[in-house]
């Protein structure tokens, strides 16, 4: 399985000349089974005044687009995360396509940020945990904050995955705690571990970059360095069931 992340360089412009960087940008990807994108990186996360004009339904133009590059591609594509619009009502929304370019999940980030965040008071926040089934297994989606809830990785492992996708826009402030959070999240649940984070400055706030791709046992497979680039590599997925069957610590688990 070849994985790709794009840790795109927020930029202020135009939504619409995002969207036609990041096609432009997914044309050059190597083939890919699966491609990664940040978190909102549509106006980018701190920029909050642009939240309502650039939200969009999941049948938006946005979508629309990145569904048929994906067909193009002939490649999963975790699309980072949107602001969605359904009537009055804002989302942190990811949503994921498969090689036709269907969405074939949906997750709405539960854990909403309010620490010098505008997120909480703009946005409502998802309620379900969402896994998807994919070739290679089943996928746990989330979202930038959310990897600071153990719990809530555990209950998607509860609901069959074997591997996590992170959308993120985490800042450079908190970089150790980003690096640490990747990979004890994936070796406490044995399970693959893929980000995808933001890079660039947005609003005086730099982000933290380091996309980052885990194994079962915590090991660094790839990471990208602060600036823009393309991060890709090749798993094994069949490794988390080796990690499982040999040291299965997640058998002796007391509180369920």
């Amino acid at each position: 399985m070849r994985i790709t992340s794009i840790q795109l360089e927020i930029k202020d412009r135009p939504k619409e000349k995002t969207l036609e960087y990041i096609l432009g940008f997914l044309a050059e990807v190597p083939r890919s089974d699966l491609i990664l994108l940040p978190e909102i990186w549509t106006c980018g996360y701190f920029s909050f005044e642009r939240y309502w004009n650039d939200s969009e339904p999941v049948d938006g133009r946005t979508v629309k687009a990145l569904q048929q590059k994906a067909a193009d591609l002939r490649s999963h594509i975790l699309i980072g995360s949107m602001v969605e619009r359904e009537g009055q009502d804002l989302f942190n929304t990811s949503l994921l396509l498969d090689p036709q370019g269907q969405i074939i999940a949906r997750y709405r980030k539960i854990h909403l940020f309010g620490y010098q965040s505008e997120e909480r008071r703009l946005l409502k926040p998802g309620v379900e945990v969402i896994v998807a089934k994919t070739p290679w297994g089943k996928a746990g989606l989330s979202t930038c904050y959310d990897l600071r809830f153990p719990e809530f990785y555990r209950k998607m492992v509860d609901h069959g995955a074997k591997f996590f996708l992170v959308a993120s826009a985490w800042p450079r402030s908190r970089q150790e705690a980003w690096g640490l959070f990747n990979r004890v999240r994936a070796h406490e649940n044995l399970a693959f571990l893929f980000s995808c984070n933001c890079a660039g400055f947005d609003k005086g706030n730099q982000y933290a970059g380091h996309s980052m791709f885990i194994d079962p046992y915590g090991r660094v497979v790839a990471e990208g360095g602060e600036e823009e680039s393309m991060i890709t590599a090749e798993v094994d997925i069949s490794l988390v069931d080796t990690a499982r069957r040999d040291f299965s610590f997640l058998n002796d688990r007391i509180f369920r």
